[in-house]
C-alpha cells in the first residue's frame, strides 16, 4: 500500500513520521465497516485497534439493563481502542459502527510495541486521547445541561466533521439510541431543524443544508470539542 493512499484517509496515520509509517504499512489491514457492526463489547478483550477513514464509530456506555448512550464519536480524525496503549486490555464501553464506510485495523500487540518503541507515536496517541477525553466530558455536560435541540445540532456537526460530504445515512431510531432519548424527541428536533432550513430530512437520510446555521444553533460544547482536536492534532498533510 502506498503511503499517499493510506495517509490522507486518517489523520493519525497521516501524522506518522516516515520511519514509523514504514513499519506500519505492512501491518495495516484495510477493512469494511458495515452499519451496526460491533467492534468490541464492554468488558471484551481488544484484539485490534481501528483507524476509520470513511466510517464513523460510536463509543457507547451501556447499563446492566441494556440501555445505552453515546459518549463519543470517532472517525477519520482518530482511532478506536485507546485502552490498548493506556494499560488496559479491555474497555467499559461498546464500539459500534454508526456510519458505514471503510478503515484500517492493526493488531493490538503491534500497537503496544510501537507505543513503546516510538516517542512520536506515543506523544501523538496521547494527544489524541486527551482530545477524546475532552469530547467525552463535554458530552456528559451537554446531555445534562443543554436542550435536545442543542444536543442534536452538536451531534450532527461532530458527525459532519468526520464525513467527506454533507449527508448522513441515519435513522431516527439510531440517533435516539446514540443520544439516549426517545425517538419522538429526535423526530420533533429534526422537524424543527428542517423547518428552519438547516437540514433536509427523508427517512433514513439527513442532508446538512446550512452548516453555519447549525453552528449558531448548537451549544458551546461543539466548539469546545472542535478547538481541542484542532489544538492537539497536527494538520493533515496537504491541507
Amino acid at each position: 500500500m502506498e503511503r499517499a493512499v493510506i495517509a490522507r484517509e486518517n489523520r493519525l496515520i497521516d501524522a506518522l513520521p516516515p520511519e514509523d509509517f514504514a513499519r506500519w504499512q505492512h501491518a495495516l489491514e484495510g477493512i469494511d465497516l458495515p452499519l451496526g457492526a460491533v467492534l468490541y463489547e464492554a468488558g471484551g478483550v481488544l484484539k485490534h485497534v481501528y483507524f476509520p477513514t470513511s466510517a464513523i464509530v460510536s463509543l457507547l456506555s451501556v447499563t446492566q439493563k441494556g440501555a445505552s448512550a453515546e459518549i463519543a464519536v470517532v472517525g477519520k480524525e482518530g482511532l478506536v481502542g485507546i485502552s490498548i496503549f493506556m494499560g488496559g486490555e479491555s474497555t467499559p464501553s461498546r464500539a459500534i459502527v454508526q456510519i458505514a464506510g471503510g478503515g484500517f485495523r492493526i493488531q493490538s500487540d503491534t500497537i503496544k510495541e510501537e507505543f513503546g518503541r516510538s516517542s512520536a507515536v506515543l506523544h501523538l496517541f496521547l494527544r489524541y486521547t486527551q482530545a477524546l477525553i475532552t469530547q467525552m466530558a463535554q458530552t456528559a455536560v451537554c446531555n445534562r445541561h443543554h436542550t435536545l435541540d442543542q444536543q442534536l445540532c452538536r451531534w450532527l456537526l461532530l458527525s459532519l466533521d468526520r464525513l467527506a460530504g454533507n449527508e448522513l445515512v441515519m435513522t431516527q431510531e439510531l440517533i435516539a439510541n446514540m443520544l439516549g432519548v426517545r425517538r419522538e424527541g429526535v423526530a420533533r428536533g429534526a422537524a424543527q431543524l428542517q423547518k428552519a432550513g438547516l437540514i433536509r430530512y427523508t427517512p433514513g437520510r439527513i442532508t446538512i443544508v446550512d452548516r453555519k446555521g447549525l453552528e449558531v444553533r448548537a451549544c458551546e460544547c461543539y466548539g469546545v470539542v472542535k478547538r481541542e482536536y484542532d489544538r492537539l492534532l497536527p494538520p493533515r498533510i496537504g491541507n
